[in-house]
């Protein structure tokens, strides 16, 4: 179990550290920084597009933040009191939470305006956080231990269920952006996570077919869980499966590099794994992100995006937790980038195959011994041919 001791910066905002194991370790440290306390009257604007019937957050005082800083500035290394005073006020930390200083949503909580229309405009209600995987300013998520990644999830898990309780929240989203390519603006590794007052456009499509889906076979099938059966039964586009969970290349991949980690039983979120669930599902991810970068010898710019079932009695009896890691990388030194045709029409145009895609990921060796690892515990079925 994954303890969890919650405390204040100087300025109000929440964070909450997440140390490895069942024995919290004590956090005495108290932020040093001046900060002017923070205000709810500071939270920016939604407006509503009466074309697509999207929420826009407005956020202009996010140009102010922080911009790829060098090592000695980093705002998520441990503090020095000798030195650099960051956002973690602890000399040392395993994962580390916290209220970011420059939220897109929030930090007042409240509902979305029912039936917009053109013109209308709300407060950006919500809330915005900041995950620090490590105390160490250089590596990845690849690059932490199975126990240090395991922190990470359950940390993730303990957000999602508390940030899907607050007043007005309709969907909790936790997120890795990696690599200057993606557009990050800060080196050390890092997640973040959304809670929106709205279901975001990419998953109400998501929700209103996998409502659809769950209607027509009567509540006893979901579509995730059905794409997921064809996909194993198919064969050749999966990478990794396992007692709980599986990986593979979707059927329609819109990415040249897209792998989607599903569990085997329906879950809504990641708060509702198991402990054996979260096991598994820390050596596969970390399995996977380091294929990742091995196809092609150097780091390799990504997305995580965890889906997880909207806070909505309608669609999330249909949701399913599942992973959607993509990367716009096409070759070793080419990235594929938004044109017309996706960025304007959203109509993707993939330049390689699934199929190929998967082969290649199933050919390339994981973590340090990964493989052996792996074929040792029984838990990788399919490898290359």
């Amino acid at each position: 179990m994954t303890t969890a001791t919650s405390t204040r910066l100087s300025d109000g905002r929440e964070l909450i550290y997440f140390d490895d194991g069942d024995v919290a370790k004590p956090h005495p440290e108290a932020d040093q920084r001046p900060l002017l306390p923070r205000s709810e009257a500071e939270t920016g604007e939604i407006r509503f597009d009466a074309l697509t019937g999207d929420w826009v957050a407005i956020a202009a005082h996010r140009q102010t933040r922080t911009y790829l800083p060098p090592a000695n500035q980093c705002p998520l290394c441990p503090s020095r009191q000798d030195g650099n005073l960051s956002e973690i006020p602890a000399p040392d930390y395993d994962v580390v939470v916290f209220e970011n200083r420059f939220p897109s949503l929030g930090p007042a909580l409240g509902a979305a305006p029912q039936h917009p229309r053109w013109g209308t405009t709300g407060t950006a209600f919500g809330r915005c956080e900041v995950v620090a995987f490590t105390p160490v300013h250089s590596g990845s998520f690849a690059a932490l231990s199975e126990v240090r990644a395991r922190t990470v999830i359950d940390a993730w898990a303990q957000r999602t269920a508390a940030l899907s309780a607050l007043p007005g929240i309709r969907q909790v989203f936790p997120f890795e952006n990696r690599g200057q390519e993606i557009g990050v603006t800060l080196h050390h590794p890092h997640g973040q996570i959304y809670a929106y007052p709205y279901i975001t456009p990419r998953a109400a499509v998501m929700a209103e077919a996998a409502r659809k889906y769950y209607d027509a076979a009567d509540g006893r099938d979901t579509l995730t869980g059905s794409i997921l059966g064809s996909e194993r039964q198919a064969g050749d586009r999966m990478i990794l499966e396992g007692t709980h969970l599986s990986a593979y290349v979707p059927f329609a991949a819109k990415w040249p590099l897209e792998i989607h980690l599903t569990p085997h039983r329906q879950v809504p979120d990641i708060a509702a794994l198991t402990g054996a669930e979260r096991d598994e599902l820390t050596w596969m991810y970390l399995e996977l992100l380091t294929r990742l970068d091995n196809l092609y010898g150097t780091p390799t710019p990504y997305i995580a995006a965890w889906h997880q079932a909207p806070v909505d009695d309608f669609f999330r009896p249909a949701g399913y937790l599942h992973l959607q890691l993509t990367s716009p990388r096409r070759a070793a030194d080419k990235l594929k980038f938004l044109a017309g045709s996706e960025a304007a029409m959203g109509a993707f145009i993939n330049d390689s195959t699934p199929e190929l895609t998967a082969a290649a990921l199933r050919a390339t060796a994981g973590r340090a011994g990964g493989q052996s690892r792996v074929a040792v515990r029984g838990r990788l079925l399919r490898e290359a041919t």
